[in-house]
């Protein structure tokens, strides 16, 4: 239900209601006994992840792929497109 608060202003919480308190978002460490490539099992998020770093393992999700670099901006495709560009500006003009 919406509410009026004001002229063009619009509410989902009624006037004079208070708005909810909000506080930090807390996400926890534990979770369910998982076990790692090592043979272990870990409760905690930040050991099991500390373990697959030391062994060399990227978990998915957090990978960070390289930026890609466009072909357009290398410089050698740009001075070939100027070139092109004035080429053709030259055949235009000369007609």
């Amino acid at each position: 239900m919406l509410y009026r608060i004001g002229p063009n202003r619009w509410s989902t919480r009624p006037p004079g209601e208070e708005p909810r308190p909000r506080g930090p978002y807390i996400i926890s460490d534990t979770m369910e006994p998982t076990e790692q490539v090592d043979g272990n099992f870990y409760t905690s998020k930040s050991k099991f992840r500390a373990v697959g770093r030391a062994l060399g393992l990227t978990e998915v999700g957090n990978e960070k792929p390289k930026p890609k670099v466009r072909s357009t901006d290398q410089r050698a495709h740009k001075e070939a497109r100027q070139r092109d560009i004035k080429t053709a500006l030259e055949k235009f003009k000369a007609l």
